[in-house]
């Protein structure tokens, strides 16, 4: 990974990057689209998550008795940004299948490209758990930096972001409202266009994931 900006992280590995040029591609369909989000989630979380605390317990091989590391405290929350994120969720859940999933619902304003919330629902208790904000797209940042204050509010601490393509105008947001979040992007693009889209980005990842326009 290429370090960004203190927290923030940009990945570098072939696979990521091999995966995202194909994502990007217009003619790649629905079914392969959704696929791939999957897994650049899968490869992305990963990484992000390798800091994850462990904890020594006893259990007993075929063997002999042992003492062996396991995942400690309350299980990984994942939290998608409804409705793109959705499609990161699968992903990293085949990480930590025993992950617990919240919801946070943001839909932009056309005009100004500000984001307005309409739903949040997220795992108890929140303030005891690893929390991975996800959304495919970071553009504007506005979102995602509404998104991480949300989770904050409820009493969220150790918040991680992923997002699979990002401008810089909306990392450089994340990372001065919210410095104390660790962000992984896929990769970094070159700008937003005038309706607030990255270019050369992909399009609507939303639309894209789920078949509509």
């Amino acid at each position: 990974m290429i370090k960004y900006a203190e927290n923030v992280y940009i990945f570098d590995h072939p696979l990521i990057k091999h995966k995202i040029t194909i994502l990007r591609d217009k003619n790649t369909g629905t079914n392969e689209f959704r696929q791939l989000v999957e897994e650049i989630a899968m490869l992305m979380g990963y990484e992000a998550l390798s800091d994850l605390p462990l904890k020594d317990v006893e259990i007993e091989t075929p063997i002999c008795k042992t003492i062996k590391p396991m995942l400690a405290g309350r299980k990984l929350a994942i939290v998608p940004i409804l409705r793109a994120g959705l499609g990161m969720v699968s992903g990293i859940e085949a990480l930590v299948p025993s992950a617990k999933i919240g919801h946070i619902g943001m839909y932009r304003d056309e005009e100004t490209l500000e984001p307005h919330e309409y739903f949040c629902k997220l795992p108890s208790p929140i303030e005891e758990r690893v929390i991975l904000v996800v959304d495919p797209m970071l553009a504007t940042g506005g979102s995602a930096c509404d998104a991480i204050k949300l989770v904050k509010e409820k009493g969220g601490k150790m918040i991680k972001l992923l997002g699979i393509i990002a401008a810089p105008v909306g990392l450089d947001r994340i990372k001065k409202e919210h410095p104390d979040v660790q962000v992984y992007v896929g990769m970094l693009d070159d700008k937003l266009n005038e309706k607030g889209y990255i270019v050369p980005g992909l399009g609507d990842a939303g639309d894209r994931i789920f078949g509509t326009k």
